[in-house]
């Protein structure tokens, strides 16, 4: 096949370089063309994609190539290389060994994935795994922020004090009072937490939406309110011991969420808004909802993690 392959080379490890990727890729018989993620020109340079588009990266890294692949038909491949690796997670492609997975591609089935769109104060977003307020929007400044976060290696450590900063959070943040509709119906209330979920996890592999699925067409907007803390408290501490358990939070299956902004924190993928900058629009509506138009991704015939 002849394959572009888009590599991030800030994630994963440091010796392996785009160079290293694209010979494993030769290796199996494809023809290499490759650019990083970091390319100013990175859409104008995915206009000549042929056969499939192999992104090495994090969930960043996909993300921003699944938004750009959007609608042309043309199969990706996630070769996870980051973190997180939520996105991988949801498609079943993490604890291949990145060899084995470029050799069983031709093998591989295709699924797809959604691309979301949330409209609000700021525009237009798009999104892949989820937008949400109150916790996650509060706390992703706050991990981008820690210094004792930045000097951890691991990626475990780093999950478990980002957690463990989540659930402290708990204990003491005021609840969000939000007016929230999904699909029409009317659950406004005071939350500590809303994810309108693309994929099963986010931020540090914190399982929120255990049966969500990518490519139905449908958010899985995880809605926790203030009554339900030891709910989350609970699950916060499952996912710290490691267990699959799903999680027991209260979640809607919807095509559709609205709600008015008051003023918090909202956050697309890892981005936050509006992040400390002044608010020059005057509406007050937020629209979350999934395009039309996805991308298609190989996946193993057979799930395996």
């Amino acid at each position: 096949m002849r394959v572009t392959l888009i590599y991030n080379p800030k994630a994963g490890d440091e010796q392996q370089t785009g160079e290293d990727l694209a010979d494993l890729l030769r290796s199996a018989g494809h023809v290499v063309e490759r650019h990083s993620s970091k390319d100013k020109h990175l859409a104008a340079l995915l206009k000549g994609s042929r056969d499939l588009v192999a992104i090495a990266g994090g969930d960043g890294t996909i993300s921003k190539v699944a938004r750009i692949m959007a609608g042309r038909g043309i199969p990706l491949a996630a070769l996870p290389t980051g973190t997180a690796n939520n996105i991988s997670r949801t498609l079943g492609v993490t604890g291949i060994k990145l060899e084995k997975q470029i050799a069983a591609w031709p093998r591989w089935r295709k699924v797809s994935l959604d691309i979301g769109l949330a409209r609000g104060p700021w525009g237009s977003r798009q999104f892949v795994e989820s937008v949400g307020m109150g916790l996650l929007a509060w706390g992703i400044p706050q991990a981008d922020s820690s210094a004792m976060l930045h000097h951890m290696d691991d990626p475990s450590e780093k999950f478990e004090y980002v957690r463990a900063m989540l659930a402290d959070r708990v204990k003491e943040a005021p609840p969000i009072h939000c007016r929230l509709t999904v699909d029409g119906k009317d659950i406004s209330g005071d939350y500590l937490l809303i994810e309108a979920m693309n994929i099963r996890s986010i931020g540090p592999n914190l399982e929120l939406a255990s049966d969500a699925d990518p490519g139905d067409g449908m958010l899985d907007v995880v809605a926790v309110p203030a009554a339900h803390s030891d709910s989350l408290l609970k699950h916060f501490r499952k996912s710290r011991a490691g267990s699959r358990t799903a999680a027991k939070l209260p979640t809607y299956r919807v095509r559709e969420l609205q709600m008015e902004w008051m003023d918090f924190e909202v956050h697309f993928d890892d981005d936050v808004w509006p992040d400390g900058r002044p608010v020059s629009s005057q509406a007050r509506s937020i629209d979350i909802k999934l395009e039309d138009q996805g991308v298609e991704f190989l996946v193993p015939r057979k799930r395996t993690s």
